[in-house]
């Protein structure tokens, strides 16, 4: 049934999305879960704590943050699945862990503004969906910087909720969304998250990596599909430099995806006013444009299709067990 509840899912935010009606009435899931991550936030991690507090306070605040929404999610889950088509029912919730429609619409919009509003309407665009400077980015760097965030968000915000639905349900999924949003607001490498954030970064480091690796799977796959892309070198870049990324998880996708469009992703790059130094992944052409965005985002959508194929095949095989 998770399986099922994982494709279903699938569908239905590939079909519908999250409506912009329902988040103006009573909002999104990562909103719910942000407030809580705002509460503990201000609550927990006091400036007057040394480190060891900070961090005993941080794994407190991340079990709190996990179980609660997982707590509820369970009630739902049970609650629905007594229903008539409840199966339905649970998979419309669990959609709105999912973000492939949302994630190509931001993406497409760094493309579009490049092309109809020059370089300043693309660092507008792109800094919607990147942490870094936008002031500090040419043409290419806001392109570079659209591309790595299409390929490390359909691992975080797509391959990895789908995983987590078909392991452990809707529970699976929301306790996966609620780490990863607490990961994404508390894990930095601040003054003020270095210690409490510590076990939210750790901990979303663990739970990424099998979607991370399945996602760069999928690009490779998807690039023997997609004219012009090249599997090959996806392959043989995902094996080179996918270790060698900062981030023990987002190499996979960017490497694989580098590969595929004969691009270089990664390296230095500016967060805060600070040089963040990274390796390349990939060893093509440093100097994408808005083409290149469009490129990758139809590997992302041959991508996504595998994956939701993926999972009605396992959920027939299930059924046939």
């Amino acid at each position: 049934m998770f399986v099922l509840l994982a494709f279903l899912s699938l569908l239905v935010e590939l079909g519908f999305g999250y409506p912009d009606r329902l988040v103006r009435a009573i909002g999104h899931p990562v909103i719910w879960i942000g407030h809580l991550i705002s509460f503990l936030d201000r609550h927990l991690n006091r400036a007057t704590l040394s480190d060891m507090p900070r961090r005993i306070s941080g794994v407190v605040a991340l079990v709190v943050l996990v179980g609660v929404p997982a707590a509820i999610a369970l009630a739902l889950s049970t609650l629905l699945s007594a229903l008539p088509f409840g199966i339905i029912l649970v998979a419309l919730l669990g959609s709105s862990l999912l973000a492939q429609r949302s994630l190509a619409s931001h993406v497409k919009a760094v493309a579009d503004a490049l092309d109809q509003g020059g370089l300043t309407a693309g660092r507008h665009a792109v800094s919607m969906i990147v942490g870094r400077d936008p002031e500090k980015l040419d043409e290419a760097a806001v392109c570079r910087a659209a591309i790595e965030s299409l390929s490390e968000n359909f691992s975080d915000g797509i391959v990895a909720p789908a995983f987590w639905l078909g392991v452990g349900g809707l529970v699976g999924g929301v306790a996966y969304k609620a780490a990863n949003t607490a990961d994404s607001m508390i894990g930095h490498r601040t003054p003020r998250h270095e210690a409490f954030g510590w076990a939210a970064a750790r901990f979303d480091d663990l739970i990424n990596l099998p979607a991370s690796r399945l996602t760069g799977l999928l690009l490779v796959a998807a690039a023997a599909l997609v004219p012009g892309a090249d599997p090959k070198n996806a392959c043989r870049a995902l094996r080179r430099d996918s270790g060698k990324h900062r981030s023990p998880n987002a190499g996979w996708p960017e490497a694989a995806m580098a590969g595929a469009l004969g691009l270089a992703l990664a390296g230095p790059r500016v967060y805060g006013g600070m040089l963040v130094e990274d390796h390349m992944m990939g060893d093509g052409r440093r100097e994408a444009t808005s083409t290149d965005i469009r490129r990758a985002l139809r590997l992302y959508h041959v991508a996504d299709w595998l994956l939701i194929g993926l999972f009605g095949i396992l959920a027939v095989a299930i059924f046939l067990m």
